[in-house]
């Protein structure tokens, strides 16, 4: 409301993701859950610019009397990724990434987390209107083919 942006069209608002690390480590220590570090981001399609971003954080927090100043427009590209459909608590994870990291090295390549590529979620359901055994989360670990 209020801004017209060239090649806008209605679209419906992605699910939450969310990029997890831990310092110093490669990867996940599921036993230390308190370590865990991480970001939340919602995917906006193409025809946003920078500028539409900055002037929809500058409304939303007039509206919503909010500092929204830490909300940053973020561009990531996933590259080459092992990813896994896991059904089930958020507890239960350890299991379908111990499996889907070993079919990854069956299919030669080899874990590749840094900075930049982190264990990847998104939430395909909604942890407060659904029951922790019927929750869908998309999991990605970023991987480099193996050199033969």
């Amino acid at each position: 409301a209020g801004r017209e942006i060239p090649g806008f069209f209605d679209y419906k608002m992605l699910p939450l993701e969310g990029f997890w690390w831990m310092e110093g480590l490669c990867g996940m220590d599921y036993a230390r859950k308190a370590d865990f570090q991480w970001i939340s981001v919602i995917r906006l399609p193409d025809f946003i610019t920078q500028e539409d971003f900055d002037w929809a954080v500058i409304e939303g927090g007039r509206k919503k009397q909010m500092d929204l100043s830490p909300v940053t427009l973020w561009r990531h590209r996933e590259g080459l990724c092992v990813q896994c459909m896991h059904k089930g608590p958020y507890d239960a994870e350890p299991e379908t990434v111990r499996t889907m990291d070993a079919y990854a090295l069956e299919q030669g390549c080899a874990l590749d987390f840094s900075e930049a590529r982190r264990h990847h979620e998104t939430y395909l359901k909604d942890p407060r209107k659904s029951a922790a055994e019927n929750l869908l989360t998309v999991i990605r670990h970023p991987v480099r083919r193996q050199a033969d």
